[in-house]
């Protein structure tokens, strides 16, 4: 690997270990083994090389996803993505910060933007987007109380009526 990739690869792991508000510039040049300069000439700054990285990040768990569980919206395609709730917590956290930076860096809201896009071209809407980011946003915060895939299923269903 060159240094990109291997700064792309160390960010990714920072961004696991330790979120996107407690990552420096010295951990990232750290985890990829490369000189803090490589990040400003690769990547301009240390956001933009976050966010690249927190973008690749959740391709890989979109395509692990795919994989794994049907698409139809059917409950074991919410158990998938649900299960992600937990076996990838710290992506879905660094996702979290990364839209709360987006309210003061024109250069990650726009690359988080593009990615709603993305998301919402993928997965059929806005309404479906909104559905994930609130499934997330209540496994996060209260997995105990939070919703089922067979809720989701069935309270789907309800709004669907007869």
């Amino acid at each position: 690997m060159g240094n990109r990739e291997d700064l792309l690869a160390g960010a990714k792991r920072c961004l696991i270990e330790r979120g996107w508000a407690r990552t420096t510039v010295r951990d990232i040049a750290a985890a990829a083994g490369v000189s803090h300069a490589a990040i400003g000439y690769h990547f301009g700054s240390k956001e933009a090389l976050l966010t690249q990285a927190l973008v690749e990040a959740v391709d890989e768990l979109a395509e692990e996803l795919a994989r794994r569980a049907p698409a139809d919206r059917s409950e074991e395609h919410w158990q998938a993505l649900i299960g992600s709730f937990t076996t990838h917590r710290a992506l879905w956290v660094a996702q979290l910060e990364a839209a709360v930076q987006a309210e003061r860096s024109p250069e990650v809201r726009e690359h988080l933007a593009k990615g709603q896009r993305l998301g919402r071209e993928g997965m059929g809407g806005s309404v479906p987007l909104a559905l994930v980011s609130g499934l997330m946003l209540q496994w996060l915060v209260d997995p105990d109380h939070a919703p089922s895939a067979a809720d989701v299923v069935s309270e789907l269903r309800t709004l669907q009526g007869p």
